[in-house]
């Protein structure tokens, strides 16, 4: 069984930083791209970056220069450093990823439960 497990969420004051890490963890052939969402109270899931299996980085252009997408592929973990820190980056952030199983002929979308990112003075 493949799962998806965030951390290194928490609170922390405007222009703060804070290092979100997601590991996956199963019976896993290979994995594809591996990105992160977020989703603000009352608002729908929003990408927010995404990085394929050969390096190459995609962001949402509200965090273009501030959070940096990254992958281990040894340790099968993706990392979102966010830097300068904003209120409006409040939200519930969620690791997803495209993974084949040992058991798949196909990749699948997993999504991790998610980790909250609180940033407030």
């Amino acid at each position: 069984q493949v799962q998806l497990v965030e951390s290194g969420g928490g609170g922390v004051q405007p222009g703060g930083s804070l290092r979100l890490s997601c590991a996956a963890s199963g019976t896993i052939r290979s994995i594809g791209n591996m990105g992160w969402y977020r989703q603000a109270p009352g608002k729908a899931r929003e990408f927010v970056a995404t990085i394929t299996s050969g390096g190459s980085t995609n962001y949402v252009d509200s965090v273009k220069g501030r959070f940096t997408i990254s992958r281990d592929y040894a340790e099968k973990t993706v990392y979102l450093q966010m830097d300068t820190l904003k209120p409006e980056d409040t939200a519930v952030y969620y690791c997803n990823a495209v993974i084949q199983s040992r058991s798949d002929w196909y990749g699948r979308d997993y999504w991790g439960k998610g980790t909250l990112v609180t940033v407030s003075s």
